[in-house]
């Protein structure tokens, strides 16, 4: 399954003038960089894939919308799947993108590759 292309513009737009913000298809998805560091993905599985402090992932998964991603059978702390479509409410998507954005740029800047 590729990633929604909707989905994909309607985080560009939100992202939109941010500092040091850049686009790189990964995993099927088409994710959204901050200084180098993963914030928030179109995933090619549908919704989004969104980066979180490790310390907030149980308060914000609520095991039906909002789940833990799950890589090689492990759930990774601080990575969220969240089921969101393209036409869900700008206010939901706005607030999950501006909480991966602002994660992301907490962490220190990656090296670019020269």
């Amino acid at each position: 399954m590729a990633y929604d292309p909707e989905l994909a513009d309607r985080i560009r737009e939100l992202v939109a003038g941010e500092e040091g913000v850049t686009e790189q298809r990964m995993f099927g998805g088409l994710a959204f960089l901050v200084d180098g560091n993963m914030a928030v993905t179109a995933s090619g599985q549908g919704g989004l894939m969104v980066r979180v402090d490790p310390k907030e992932t149980d308060a914000l998964t609520d095991g039906a919308r909002v789940r833990p991603m799950v890589m090689r059978g492990r759930a990774m702390r601080g990575w969220l799947r969240v089921d969101i479509a393209a036409e869900e409410s700008p206010h939901e998507l706005q607030q999950w993108v501006a909480r991966g954005v602002s994660y992301a740029r907490s962490l220190p800047a990656k090296a670019r590759n020269r």
